[in-house]
């Protein structure tokens, strides 16, 4: 920090009222004002996640009761359509935000493969954020019935990562 840190301190709060106007999840910025004095200000805050709106479906209403044959035809399609992986009793979400690496190193196997059985507090995979590898245990024991994120994909927090059963 600067030696005038009343100044230092008053530009940070400007900072996160900035942050609170724009609905910004982080900012960061490096002052220099001259040898060996210099500011850094690195703001976070954590927002839920608000979850994806549902797909909207159109029914056409039935004209008379003897149409009752199109209502029949589009129940299945509505069965068929994908859930979100994030609504899964199973799912495991992502605590923060990082990058996803499903191997202890690049050249390494993975933590976990689909169909391979975990106990808990096995780590499933590691989530990179600010330079610092976190691994990321399973919650629970079962099967790993699928993984949702790729090596080296960026996540959100509450992200689906995988679906463990």
């Amino acid at each position: 920090m600067s030696k005038d840190t009343d100044k230092d301190v008053e530009f940070i709060r400007a900072l996160a009222a900035v942050m609170h106007e724009s609905d910004l999840t982080e900012l960061e910025v490096e002052r220099e004002y001259g040898e060996d004095d210099e500011l850094k200000v690195r703001l976070s805050r954590i927002t839920a996640v608000a979850p994806a709106p549902a797909p909207v479906q159109a029914v056409a209403m039935p004209a008379a009761p003897a149409a009752q044959a199109p209502q029949a035809t589009s129940a299945p399609a509505a069965a068929e359509a994908p859930a979100d992986p994030a609504d899964h009793p199973g799912a495991v979400t992502s605590p923060m935000v990082g990058t996803a690496y499903l191997s202890p190193e690049p050249s390494a196997a993975p933590f976990v493969k689909e169909g391979d059985t975990v106990e808990e507090g096995q780590t499933l995979l590691i989530i990179e954020a600010m330079k610092t590898m976190n691994q990321i245990p399973a919650p629970r024991a079962g099967t790993v019935k699928a993984i949702l994120v790729d090596n080296a994909e960026p996540v959100e927090y509450g992200a689906p990562l995988m679906i463990i059963e």
